[in-house]
Order: C-alpha cells, then sequence, then structure tokens
C-alpha cells in the first residue's frame, strides 16, 4: 500500500494559478505510474496528468494540456500539479494517484480546488 499527503489546494480567481503538491510513502517500489485525478460536483472521477519519472514521460488531459505541468521527484517521492489560467470549469476535488505495477490504484484522500469568475 501506498499512503499520501496532498496539500495545496484552495479558492483561486480565474485566470490565477496553484501548486497542488503529493508526498508518497509506504511500499513505493509497488508504483509503475503516478498522476493527478479531479471529479467536479456530479460528475465522474476523471484523468488530469500522468508522470513516469523515471523515464521523463508526461501525459495530459486535453482540457489541460498547455496549462497544467506535473512533475515527479522519486528520490523525495514527490509529485507536484502547476496548474495555471485556472477556469472555473477545473473547479473539482483533486486526487494524487499512485498505479501500481500490479494495476492496482492506491489514491489520496483528496484536495479542494475552487476558481472563481
Amino acid at each position: 500500500q501506498v499512503q499520501f499527503v496532498e496539500s495545496g489546494g484552495g479558492l483561486v480567481q480565474a485566470g490565477g494559478s496553484l501548486r497542488l503538491s503529493c508526498t508518497y510513502s509506504g511500499n513505493t517500489a509497488s508504483i509503475n505510474i503516478m498522476g493527478w485525478y479531479r471529479q467536479a460536483p456530479g460528475k465522474q472521477r476523471e484523468w488530469v496528468a500522468t508522470v513516469i519519472s523515471r523515464l521523463g514521460i508526461t501525459n495530459y488531459a486535453e482540457a489541460v494540456k498547455g496549462r497544467f505541468t506535473i512533475s515527479g521527484d522519486n528520490a523525495k517521492n514527490i509529485v507536484n500539479l502547476q496548474m495555471n489560467s485556472l477556469k472555473p470549469e477545473d473547479t473539482a476535488v483533486y486526487y494524487c494517484n499512485a498505479k501500481l505495477w500490479t494495476g492496482s490504484d492506491n489514491w489520496g484522500q483528496g484536495t479542494q480546488v475552487t476558481v472563481s469568475s
């Protein structure tokens, strides 16, 4: 199992920026991919971005491409999500995710991001 501590959520005006951080611990050797997902009220959880730090690979959902940047540091067991040019539709609970080599998912507790218009 992997445990998470997420931080950085909050309230920001449209056009502003926030930086989410996720520090993880536990069975970190079991992790294949780290990522961020989000869930807006009344909607299903959706993928935002993923990073494979050991390969230097990042991927982004179309809705955030060009505005969000994911970064990971395996040595420090941290993954960040820099969010710029935020829009009201980015309002959601953001979850840190570890996809394990087994295919299982471990989730953080979530951090609220609210973007006002």
